[in-house]
């Protein structure tokens, strides 16, 4: 029988109340080729020579590196970690690149990361195996002048206490690291941050600690927000992936199930409080990357963007997915530009970069990048309504004159959306964040799970969507056929459980409603709630004859984020109504550029 679990009562970073966290015994770690070439625990120092490889199939190294493996550093606790650094050969102080993860530190040469990579059709041999997965690789980067500290945090692996997933604590955590790093005498005092998915939520929480040693993040899509972003997306309990990241905390003390955290605490409190950065208190220079497309980050990406209140933030918005875009040369190269400005002092024209770079999708396979802006939306951008016409289905300029209603029923046998059209007889190019305003009811239920996904059909009424990775294999095809949405775009899409419909006033714009998700509001019988729901940004091109598909159901149209996870069950029953024109004239808001 296992342990009963363990509520943490430990209080809030700032002080405030926090509920107890649950702590569970952790899943155990054990070294060998599993976990990567290098994860057996053997500290002390090494020389890799040029040439060197790690295992067949890897890059070599271009220089020699010097490893430091399994050095132990103590946080501000008492608490021991374990960390590898590598760093170029030599004397001269280097400033050094944090990836701070839970996934091992030699996570980039495991099975599960390659066989990962191959699937996608990214090129193993394009990395050293050095990396930690997600993380920058040693190989580039100390040939470059940089050291790159891969830790494992605290509860991971040999690292001791008990382990947290996206937490205030992390930031804490990842403070003490970074300024420990700072006193080294290779190091030059300055350190950065890099990384993706986890790397990058992980830079939200440390910057908002304001180690004073930090000198530089670089977010390469990354959720903002526990809650909003893994748990409880819409409001609603969406907690698939979430069993499976928590698979990767691996160590001999106790790991936070966030999964029992998110059935005990099903709205918005303090114990979520702890896992949102405080992203107004970071102000260190960032240059933070974001797509469309990614089911999992886009939102979080672009909402601590917007946040942050560094004077000197840069984004780029690509259009593939995360993995392939951060290996990319040409980005890495774009990347150590920055890293070379704030990380070595280099004057070299950085500042001169356009705040903005965004791309525009076409789904025909040719997409734009690097469109420069000083904003998102893009200037220029216009938000317009298109009003939902039940009569028609269509979506129209004008709010209908006469109210009208349409159904569609939830039952696992059902149809369970209704779409409405939109055609476009010239080029159209949309920018920036869509939202939905609606009226609707549940007339056999108190709550209404709702789904909504803008989808683009071409001059045959097909229905669009496209690869964000280079592989199109047929066990590829297979897994995103009806879920793995981080790997296939079909659109911009965004949920809402209505009974958590209450908005934010110091949030919310007209652009981009935000909830509070603090409050319960059932549905009285008969009422018909007016709800807004706000969509993944978008950045899609519209040809002539081409068509916008609306979709408002009661079931989750792009399926599971990830190979493997199970879909979202909604609590739906029944039929849920829809209503346009009249006083409840229901729209989608959409940004087009007309200039």
């Amino acid at each position: 029988m296992s342990a009963a679990p363990h509520r943490d009562p430990e209080p809030g970073s700032r002080g405030e109340p926090r509920p107890a966290r649950v702590l569970v015994p952790s899943y155990p770690y054990e070294e060998g080729p599993a976990r990567g070439v290098l994860s057996p625990f053997e500290p002390g120092t090494r020389l890799l020579p040029a040439g060197f490889r790690l295992a067949p199939g890897f890059l070599p190294l271009p220089v020699p590196v010097v490893l430091e493996k399994d050095v132990p550093v103590a946080l501000r606790d008492g608490t021991t970690i374990r960390t590898d650094v590598f760093r170029p050969e030599g004397t001269a102080p280097v400033p050094v690149v944090v990836a701070w993860s839970p996934y091992g530190k030699s996570g980039g040469s495991a099975p599960s990361t390659t066989s990962l990579f191959g699937m996608l059709g990214m090129d193993n041999g394009a990395l050293s195996g050095l990396e930690k997965f997600e993380g920058p690789d040693p190989a580039y980067w100390c040939a470059h002048g940089y050291a790159i500290c891969n830790p494992d945090p605290r509860g991971i692996a040999r690292s001791e206490g008990d382990s947290y997933l996206w937490d205030r604590q992390e930031g804490r955590d990842c403070h003490d690291l970074i300024e420990w790093l700072a006193g080294q005498k290779w190091c030059s005092g300055r350190v950065g941050m890099s990384g993706t998915s986890y790397l990058a939520a992980s830079q939200w929480f440390t910057a908002a600690e304001r180690p004073p040693h930090l000198a530089a993040i670089n977010p390469w899509e990354g959720v903002s927000d526990v809650y909003r972003d893994l748990v409880r997306r819409g409001g609603m309990p969406d907690l698939g992936f979430a069993r499976q990241l928590q698979r990767n905390f691996r160590g001999t003390g106790r790991r936070e199930d966030v999964v029992a955290e998110a059935e005990e605490h099903p709205r918005f409190d303090a114990l979520w409080a702890g896992k949102a950065p405080d992203l107004e208190r970071i102000t260190v220079p960032a240059y933070v990357v974001a797509s469309y497309s990614n089911t999992l980050h886009t939102q979080g990406t672009f909402r601590a963007w917007r946040r942050i209140s560094s004077p000197e933030k840069w984004l780029r918005v690509h259009a593939t997915q995360e993995w392939p875009d951060y290996y990319d040369e040409t980005n890495r190269e774009d990347l150590r530009r920055f890293f070379d400005h704030y990380l070595k002092g280099e004057d070299n024209g950085w500042e001169e970069t356009p705040r903005v770079r965004y791309a525009t999708l076409d789904l025909h396979g040719t997409d734009r990048v690097n469109l420069p802006a000083d904003a998102f939306p893009p200037a220029g951008v216009v938000h317009e309504r298109f009003h939902l016409d039940a009569a028609s289905r269509t979506l129209r300029r004008e709010a209908p004159a006469e109210a009208g209603t349409v159904t569609y029923e939830t039952g696992p046998a059902a149809l369970g959306q209704v779409s409405f059209l939109l055609g476009f007889d010239e080029e159209t190019t949309l920018v920036g964040h869509p939202k939905l305003r609606l009226w609707a009811a549940a007339e056999d239920a108190d709550d209404m799970d709702l789904f909504v996904l803008v989808r683009k059909l071409d001059a045959n009424g097909t229905p669009l969507q496209q690869f964000n990775v280079p592989g199109r294999g047929a066990h590829l095809q297979d897994v995103t056929e009806h879920g793995a949405s981080v790997l296939r775009y079909k659109g911009a899409n965004g949920r809402l459980r209505v009974s958590a419909r209450r908005l934010d006033p110091r949030l919310s714009t007209d652009e981009i409603p935000a909830h509070t998700f603090d409050t319960t509001e059932k549905l009285a019988p008969g009422e018909i709630a007016e709800v807004e729901i706000d969509l993944s940004p978008v950045g899609l091109v519209f040809h002539a004859g081409e068509t916008l598909r609306l979709v408002v159901g009661g079931r989750d149209p792009l399926g599971p984020l990830m190979p493997g996870v199970p879909p979202l069950v909604p609590a739906n029953r029944g039929r849920h109504v829809l209503h346009t024109g009249g006083t409840r004239a229901s729209y989608l808001q959409l940004p087009v550029k007309r200039a």
